[in-house]
């Protein structure tokens, strides 16, 4: 697979969990990074281990929801590096609540940064795209929402499976400039998040992946790097499931 030296690569939530696994294997794989999130220390932290590896990155701090300062941070980027190849995504939330609980403020919140977050990082970063007539953009969904679902998690399901209807209609409007949008689809991974839940849940979740163990942030990574490739040019408005075989048994254990 061809190297990814002097392509730019912008990963949105960016400085831990899935962003972070996602910016190190395509620094790893010479892609100049962005590490954009609202984290700006965790970001800067993360730039730094990259640097400490010989590789090129920049923190730039950005809260999705505000498109105005999402295309501060592509501006940004262009004047740093002067192009934008690569687009992850990843920015995202996922609040527990029942359908008892999901009040109006809540699901807004919800679709503000997982299905708004990702048009305005498209938005922004698709000019720069287009003027060089290549990108390659990978959205983070998730098999909740698209192929399973979780009690309690609905409104982040909705945002999920509505995302994968944005890639879908975007990849069509560009499907001829050489620019390809499509989505990555996870289970469970082992995040600060998974790390926190009660042990139990937690065996539950296990148990329920024939692998037998989570994804770690970098096989994302690796997946989004795939999808990011020169060779990945003919496929667009697709998803690529990263479970673990988690959805494939036909019924229960």
């Amino acid at each position: 697979m061809r190297s990814l030296e002097g392509r730019v690569a912008v990963v949105t939530g960016g400085a831990s969990g899935i962003g972070a696994g996602i910016a190190a294997v395509l620094a790893r794989e010479h892609a100049r990074v962005v590490v954009a999130d609202t984290d700006a220390t965790a970001a800067g932290r993360l730039v730094q281990e990259l640097h400490g590896q010989g590789l090129e990155a920049i923190a730039i701090e950005v809260d999705v929801v505000d498109r105005g300062a999402v295309e501060e941070m592509a501006a940004a980027t262009l004047d740093r590096w002067g192009r934008i190849d690569i687009l992850a995504a990843n920015a995202g939330i996922y609040p527990q609540a029942t359908v008892a609980e999901i009040e109006d403020e809540l699901l807004d919140r919800i679709m503000d940064v997982n299905l708004k977050g990702a048009l305005h990082s498209i938005q922004a970063c698709l000019p720069a795209m287009r003027q060089r007539r290549y990108g390659r953009v990978v959205l983070t969904s998730s098999i909740t929402g698209n192929l399973v679902g979780a009690a309690g998690f609905a409104g982040y399901g909705a945002s999920k499976a509505a995302m994968l209807g944005l890639m879908r209609g975007l990849a069509l409007e560009v499907v001829g400039e050489h620019i390809t949008i499509n989505a990555i689809l996870p289970g469970n991974v082992r995040t600060a998040g998974f790390e926190a839940l009660e042990p139990a849940y937690k065996e539950q979740i296990l148990r329920a992946i024939p692998m037998g163990r989570l994804a770690e942030p970098e096989d994302l990574g690796w997946a989004v790097r795939f999808l990011a490739s020169e060779e990945a040019g003919y496929i667009t408005g697709q998803t690529l499931v990263l479970d673990g075989g988690q959805v494939l048994p036909e019924g229960a254990p």
